[in-house]
Order: structure tokens, then sequence, then C-alpha cells
């Protein structure tokens, strides 16, 4: 499938098909459920898509350093030099590393506005020193480059058939609600790394504070106020889903099915959450694989109606300027 990706997507040069296929093996390996809905796409679109997924996981295994082998001060290093190797290859198409190669070459096909690599960074570094949120409005200048950006690079990739401009705001949107989604499911394992993504102030609300959350964690019991506080967060992620819905059908329809995917499947890790009684902080709630099944299912159905939509209006169109040209059935 990788061969036939690259090819659909003209990417002939040995050298940028390796990185291609390095990012494509990123995104199969960590993003199970984004992976599972990226292959809904076009076969010529998948190739940006994990290029892109590459690089963020890339940069965010440089900050979390899940093996905890480097100091704060060597993975800043680490970031710095893929910051400036991705500042060169934008320019170039280059890159030392094989995700920079890539990305940057997808930037470059697509258009891809170099700031919100910036501000992608910009966020990725605010980890290694950031534990906490005070509040929602600080949370989100921290989602806007981790999550929003990641939207807004995806829409030229994808295309839209209204001005970008005016899908723009439910992409950014539908990418703040995936990071959400993963705040909600990742509690845990992100106190484990000294990090609290759910406001301050929401947490605050219900009686909820960093030394109850690691007292939970740690004892492996539930707490009433914790639980409140989970519910009250899936409520407020649930409303940024139903504002980034409206920009699924803003999309070239050929890839609508691929974003809907995505839409269902990680709404179902909210619901996965609830179900099994917001027990985040002692278990990683998941997505069953019945339900992944059938949503892909679903999915290639969608597939299979668009491009019979497509090549029946490709026949009306040809036929339509057949007849204008004099070349139509005498009648």
């Amino acid at each position: 499938m990788t061969r036939r990706e690259l090819d659909a997507a003209g990417i002939t040069d040995p050298l940028l098909r390796a990185a291609y296929t390095r990012c494509r093996r990123l995104n199969a390996r960590h993003g199970r459920t984004y992976f599972l809905a990226t292959r809904l796409l076009p076969l010529e679109r998948r190739s940006a898509v994990h290029a892109l997924y590459g690089f963020a996981r890339w940069a965010d295994d440089i900050v979390d350093d899940l093996d905890r082998h480097r100091t704060t001060e060597e993975r800043d290093r680490s970031l710095r030099r893929l910051e400036s190797d991705l500042a060169a290859g934008l320019l170039t198409r280059a890159g030392r590393e094989p995700v920079v190669r890539a990305v940057a070459d997808t930037a470059g096909r697509y258009g891809i506005d170099h700031a919100l690599f910036a501000d992608f960074l910009s966020s990725m570094r605010a980890d290694l020193t950031v534990t906490h949120y005070p509040t929602y409005a600080d949370l989100r200048g921290y989602v806007h480059g981790s999550a929003a950006v990641i939207g807004l690079q995806m829409l030229p990739v994808l295309g839209t058939v209204t001005p970008r401009e005016e899908a723009a705001p439910h992409a950014a949107a539908l990418g703040v609600a995936f990071q959400l989604t993963n705040f909600l499911r990742d509690v845990g394992e992100d106190l484990d790394r000294g990090r609290i993504y759910l406001p301050g102030d929401l947490l605050a609300a219900h009686g909820v504070d960093r030394s109850l959350l690691e007292w939970s964690r740690r004892t492996g019991r539930p707490d009433r106020r914790i639980r409140a506080a989970l519910v009250t967060a899936e409520a407020m992620t649930r409303r940024v889903y139903r504002a980034a819905e409206p920009g699924i059908a803003m999309l070239d329809p050929r890839v609508r099915p691929c974003i809907r995917a995505a839409f269902t499947l990680y709404g179902g890790i909210l619901d996965a959450i609830a179900e099994q009684g917001y027990s985040v902080l002692h278990r990683r709630a998941v997505v069953s694989r019945r339900r992944r099944a059938a949503t892909a299912a679903a999915g290639v159905l969608r597939v299979a109606g668009a491009r019979l939509r497509a090549r029946t209006q490709h026949r009306v169109a040809r036929a339509g300027a057949s007849a204008v040209d004099g070349k139509g059935p005498v009648r």
C-alpha cells in the first residue's frame, strides 16, 4: 500500500519516498485511530497526512522522552535542533531528519503556512516547563499550537468546496476537540509525567487539585469530586465537537468519509470514558474493535458512494460539453 500511495502522490525520489514511509510507520504505530481514518482518504493524499502526523509525533516524542533518559535541557536542545532543521527544510524542501524532509516537501506541495509549524513547536516547548494551566483561556493558547494548527495544516491537503477561510475555524476546532479528548483519556499518564492539562479553574470548581488526583492515581480509589470534574470536562469537549462538525460538509466530498470516521472514532473515546465510569486515572479508555470495524466499514461505504457520485458528475459534465460542441446525440 505504501508504494501505491507514493506513486499516486507523484513522489519519485528514493530518499523522499523513504522519508514518507518513515512517517507512515509512525502513524501506524502510534496513531491507531488516526491511521485507520487515513486509510479512507484518496491514495494521492495519504502520504501528506502521514508526513504531518509523523513530524508532530516526532516532536512530541522528543518532549515526552518516555524512557526518561534525558534531562529537560537535553530535550530542549533536541527540540531546537529539530526547529532549526525544519526552518531550513521549509525553504529548501530538504532536511537532515526523514520526518523533516517529508513534512517540508508536503508544505511545499500544498502551500501550507510556515507559521503553523512555528506555533506547533512553541507549544511543544511549553511542555518542557509548563505543568498546568490555571484557566481554560490559558489552555486555549497551548492547544492552538498543539492541535488547532494541525487542523489548519490539514486543510490544504484535504481540499474544500467553500472558501478555505470559511472552513478554517471548523478545522481548527476539530483539532482542538481531538486534543481535548486525548487530555481526558490520558489524565493518569500525563499526571505520571507531572502534567495536568485539565484547566485548574474547572478542577477547583469541583474541589479537585493535584494532590487529590495523585492520591487517586496512587491508590486506585475513585472520588466523586474527580468524577464531577471529568463529566464537566467531557461536556466542554463535546461542545467543541459540535462547533467543528459543520466543517465536514465544507470539505472535498472524497475526503469527508475519512474526517467523519475520525470524528466518530474520537467521539467514541468520550463514550468509552463515560461507559467506564470516568476511571481515566486508573485505566485507559479505548474504542472497542467492533466499533472501530463498524466505523471503518461505514467509511468504506461512504468512500464508494463519493466515488460513484464523482464518476456520475464527470460523465454528466462530459456529456454536456459534448452537446455544446455539437458532438452530442442528434435529437
